[in-house]
């Protein structure tokens, strides 16, 4: 469930990845995302804490996270 304004996506095939969900885990100042037995988690009561800092962005693989814009349609995303 997304939140208000802002949703998170993940690419399923780094879902898995225990070294990207600490990573993400450590950059994202509010705790958007979590290391979950190795699994990256997106915490979704705090989605609309997102401060489009571009943290978890520049952490992550280009195209694997994507943070989404509801409020106008744009997504903040790394395309390599």
């Amino acid at each position: 469930m997304a939140g208000t304004f802002i949703d998170v996506e993940v690419a399923e095939d780094v879902r898995g990845d225990a070294a990207l969900a600490q990573k993400l885990e450590d950059a994202c100042p509010v705790d958007i995302y979590a290391n979950r037995d190795g699994n990256v988690e997106v915490v979704e009561d705090n989605l609309d804490e997102c401060v489009l800092c571009e943290l978890c962005i520049q952490a992550a693989p280009p195209g694997k996270v994507r943070v989404l814009k509801l409020y106008d349609g744009t997504a903040l995303e790394s395309t390599g």
